[in-house]
């Protein structure tokens, strides 16, 4: 199912007939990164789906440079795609976490830019909304950040999702140390969604950060009842291990996530990887 859902999502890759990018995609579903890009780069002729393929591979591996240079291409050439836009809001994002204070601010506006411009191509698009208001929440002014942005834009949310919608309101109380409010968000987006593990996520980790660590493992464990087979709580749970002073259980999750068969759905290992080295040896 993930794998039809990545297809779908991907603005209609296979529609391009080739059985090369259809390759290539699968290889992508099955994080093999480097394989993916060997098939792409074979190909004698690139269009759009395979320069956005390309740009997702090269972001996977954490080379958000190339990334942002190939979903550049993908976009010129389908301007109206809005996934292209988001991807390339997300690299760009990520080249200012890790650039210097001289280009960090460039390359976070251009991430704006990009978040911005896939939500006006496709209003309705939950993970460009989501991306956005992260954006405005975190962002100084002067990068185009801003509380009131982001207030509007979890109206849209709200919209759209209203579960994604009490999570931003959640998120928007905590920023302004409401503590209280945010947790009635936060338990109104559990009960809008019951089944989405996010949400108990999300819960569990507001629980941790006010001291409430007994609470924060009822909430992981509903949503281990809910999916426990799931590599995102998997990862998440380690997280909090990690918070919450568990760091030998920990260990053992993560040892047991980079031996798992992943797909590009779930979080990259270099995120267990980095938990990892939080952990210990």
């Amino acid at each position: 199912m993930k794998g039809l859902l990545l297809i779908l999502g991907m603005g209609g890759l296979l529609a391009a007939g080739s059985s090369g990018l259809e390759r290539a995609l699968n290889l992508y579903d099955l994080t093999a990164f480097d394989e993916s890009l060997r098939v792409l780069q074979s190909m004698p002729v690139k269009d759009a789906p395979v320069y956005d393929l390309m740009g997702r591979d090269y972001y996977m591996q954490g080379d958000y440079k190339r990334s942002t240079e190939f979903l550049e291409k993908a976009l010129a050439a389908e301007p109206g795609v809005a996934m292209h836009a988001l991807w390339l809001g997300r690299a760009y994002g990520r080249r200012a976490e890790s650039a210097s204070i001289f280009t960090a601010p460039g390359f976070a506006t251009k991430a704006r830019q990009y978040l911005e411009r896939a939500v006006e191509l496709d209003p309705r698009n939950l993970d460009a909304l989501a991306d956005l208001f992260d954006y405005y929440v975190e962002a100084p002014g002067f990068l185009g950040g801003g509380m009131e942005k982001a207030q509007r834009t979890a109206a849209q949310l709200s919209l759209v999702s209203p579960a994604e919608g009490y999570l931003a309101e959640a998120k928007l109380a905590e920023k302004r140390n409401q503590y209280s409010a945010a947790e009635t968000h936060l338990r109104k987006a559990v009960e809008v969604a019951p089944q989405q593990i996010g949400k108990l996520i999300e819960l569990a980790r507001f629980l941790v950060r006010q001291g409430r660590v007994q609470e924060a493992d009822q909430s992981l464990a509903r949503a281990e009842r809910i999916a426990p087979n799931s590599f995102t709580l998997m990862l998440a749970k380690a997280e909090i291990f990690i918070k919450t002073g568990r760091k030998p259980q920990a260990r053992e999750i993560l040892n047991r996530y980079l031996s798992a068969q992943l797909t590009a759905d779930d979080p990259p290992r270099s995120e267990a990887l980095r938990l990892l080295r939080q952990a210990g040896s």
